[in-house]
């Protein structure tokens, strides 16, 4: 590490655990471009470990794929890659996927941010242990996120869940053919073998 990037870690310090304000959070993480992802989950910082391929990378890249099919055949919804939104004055996260209508819950802010909960939110999660189906999804919850899909890499499960009129998380299974639809997005739908599978072409194909 060079002279100057320890200088920028030790003024400018951003470290999982920390507990912040958005605000302070903000702060930080704008002054330290070497930090790719961190989220702010009820006040504590969490800041991401270096991103494995198989784990991570390519099956964040399926799940990108999906979505954008669908928001090119579909007019009046925005997709978001990583983008940082902010839920409330406690949480921002920063989900691997996102998707939301257009002038629905979400606005984008005068400096490029999102504010409000997207209609559905996926997260590529290592396993069960991740603070993906903890506090984030506590958090989604809470704040009306729609629909929340998880898929657990280690697991070898996709757990899509939907919110009820009482504001509690539903598991809904596939249907007899493997696939789930969603709800708010009509045609948005899931091959959940195929996905597990690693075959991208049938994903794609279920998709209305």
């Amino acid at each position: 590490m060079s002279i100057a990037e320890k200088s920028t870690r030790k003024c400018i310090p951003l470290e999982s655990g920390d507990r912040l304000t958005r605000a302070e959070f903000e702060r930080r993480y704008s002054a330290r471009p070497d930090i790719k992802k961190a989220e702010l989950i009820e006040g504590v910082v969490y800041v991401a470990s270096p991103v494995h391929f198989e784990e991570h990378a390519e099956p964040h890249g399926f799940i990108m794929h999906w979505l954008w099919t669908y928001r090119l055949r579909h007019a009046g919804v925005r997709v978001g890659d990583n983008g940082t939104v902010r839920l409330d004055r406690d949480n921002e996260a920063q989900p691997d996927a996102f998707m939301f209508k257009e002038g629905g819950r979400v606005a984008q802010t005068s400096d490029d941010y999102l504010e409000g909960a997207p209609d559905l939110v996926v997260e590529v999660a290592a396993s069960s242990a991740s603070h993906d189906l903890n506090a984030k999804m506590h958090v989604y919850r809470r704040n009306g996120v729609r629909e929340y899909l998880v898929w657990q890499i280690y697991e070898g499960r996709v757990d899509w869940f939907r919110l009820s009129a009482e504001g509690v998380y539903e598991a809904v299974a596939p249907g007899a053919d493997g696939v789930i639809e969603s709800e708010v997005f009509p045609g948005l739908r899931l091959d959940v073998p195929a996905l597990l599978r690693g075959d991208l072409a049938a994903v794609i194909a279920a998709v209305g």
